[in-house]
């Protein structure tokens, strides 16, 4: 292989919950080609839900060889690259072996339920004050002590030096670099339930609650830095700078070149999450949204209020996979044209409770206003709308947070490609919603951040240069029409709330 290929690219690669994609981007930020691939969804339980780690691990450099396939571009041509992971997913793995001890456990999954009920009922205030977050079965914590707590040998393998904890992307790196780099970033121990987001490292006090040893948690860097280098033994014969690891959700708003606070960005997948640049100030709910680490750059840590909602592509999968009264996703944007309103039918697809701004473990999906006049159009289309309410829930949350006048929304994922929900979203916002030219802002944004490692940008000025306006929706429902359907999503979801919690 020769020495004089010309580096010019640089390789982005979104670590999702049901799949992994890479981008190669040029140096004119385009995108060169993609690789996709999915993993497997593991359900032992009803609640439960579980990834193979050693599964993502090959999938991961499945999607980067597809990738590299597509464009027809050898590995020597990459500059760095940049990793973004699902975030709260965690896992527990033998050092000494190289191998988890158990399946990682899913940001979805909800077996700690029941002890986060107890964190919160013992220490609300105090979680919510360390970490920016509130006691629940999502984050991390309560999941790595799980494992901990019930897989037999783990806490022997602690007491030996053997074992380590880590999100996925620590999971990766410590296998990209053949098991030399153990770390993670800001924004992503920001996810854990365990860092004291003020201090900016894991919070002891928080640790010794959970009885969860300091020593199997990785050290904390920037976002943005040179980690360390491929092992040219696992990965295609490549030593190669990693340059950039970050949360999927803050790794959007840094594609969407939201680095202004105030500025916001929603992004649609399997569940869908907005963020709001906070800048350099921590800024406290009052309702119930989540205060994150966007990023951290250096010393110095961005933050962001952050809403999310557990399903909403999912629920759109659901129409496809269990009801089956879709063929494909793509159909859903002419079903819902072809009705002239949702004929009174709400879904709220909380099939895995309700994140911000209820935080309701316990609520379950429902559907009403059903009537012997309801079609599968009707169905569709009160799904898709269901996705938009639930991101004006949370922009509302926003506004009365932060106390600024959002004024317009950036989106991007899959979902951004159905122009009815689009179009829905802004209406019942209120406000214009922009697309970008990129859309899969999430690799994009690990991609400009494994540059600004390497030192391709100077300033983050130059990356907002890039970004580029696809298309703007711009609202055309009266506030009347719109307050009346709001009104009727909000009895649903109160219809929806403490369905599986047990009633004294």
């Amino acid at each position: 292989m020769s020495n004089n290929i010309t580096k010019k690219y640089i390789l982005g690669v979104d670590q999702g919950t049901t799949g992994t994609t890479t981008l190669v981007m040029d140096e004119n930020w385009d995108i060169v080609s993609r690789g996709y691939i999915e993993h497997e969804q593991i359900y032992p339980k009803p609640g439960w839900v579980e990834h193979d780690p050693m599964e993502i691990w090959d999938k991961t450099k499945e999607s980067i060889r597809l990738a590299l396939e597509a464009g027809k571009i050898d590995i020597e041509e990459i500059k760095a690259l940049g990793l973004d992971n699902q975030g709260e997913t965690v896992m527990l793995w033998n050092k000494v072996t190289g191998l988890p001890v158990y399946n990682a456990l899913v940001w979805q999954d909800k077996r700690t339920a029941e002890e986060a009920d107890q964190l919160k009922e013992e220490w609300d205030e105090k979680i919510r004050n360390k970490t920016g977050l509130i006691p629940d079965a999502y984050f991390s914590a309560l999941k790595i002590k799980w494992v901990l707590d019930n897989v037999e040998g783990v806490r022997e393998g602690v007491a030996k030096g053997e074992i380590l904890a880590g999100t996925l992307d620590t999971w990766l790196i410590w296998k990209l670099t053949g098991g030399k780099v153990y770390i993670t970033d800001g924004s992503t121990a920001a996810r854990t339930m365990l860092l004291n987001i003020c201090q900016g490292d894991w919070d002891e006090e928080i640790l010794e609650k959970l009885d969860i040893p300091r020593s199997i948690l990785p050290d904390i860097h920037p976002s943005s830095k040179i980690f360390g280098y491929t092992d040219p033994a696992v990965f295609f014969n490549c030593k190669l700078p990693i340059s950039a690891s970050i949360v999927d959700q803050p790794a959007a708003l840094f594609g969407q070149a939201c680095f202004e606070p105030g500025m916001v960005k929603t992004t649609y997948g399997t569940g869908c999450f907005m963020e709001m640049n906070t800048g350099d100030e921590v800024v406290s709910s009052k309702n119930d949204l989540l205060s994150i680490i966007a990023w951290r750059l250096g010393d110095k840590n961005t933050y962001a209020l952050e809403g999310g909602v557990y399903i909403t592509g999912a629920a759109v999968q659901w129409l496809r996979d269990g009801l089956q009264i879709i063929d494909n996703v793509a159909e859903t944007e002419q079903m819902a044209l072809s009705v002239p309103d949702n004929g009174g039918v709400y879904f709220v697809p909380a099939f895995a409770g309700l994140a911000a701004p209820y935080w309701d473990q316990y609520a379950r999906g429902m559907m009403i206003g059903i009537t012997g006049g309801t079609t599968r159009a009707h169905i569709v289309r009160a799904t898709l709308e269901g996705i938009a309410f639930q991101v004006k829930e949370i922009l509302d949350a926003m506004r009365k947070d932060s106390g600024i006048a959002i004024d317009v929304m950036r989106v991007d994922g899959g979902a951004v490609a159905n122009k009815f929900l689009m179009q829905f979203q802004a209406d019942i916002l209120g406000i214009p919603v922009d697309v970008p030219e990129i859309t899969e802002t999430t690799a994009l944004g690990a991609a400009y951040l494994a540059a600004l490692g390497i030192g391709v940008f100077d300033s983050l000025d130059d990356i907002k240069d890039n970004w580029k306006l696809g298309k703007r929706f711009v609202p055309q429902m009266g506030t009347e029409e719109r307050g009346r359907l709001c009104s009727n999503w909000s009895k649903a979801v109160e219809r929806s709330r403490n369905w599986e919690k047990e009633i004294a």
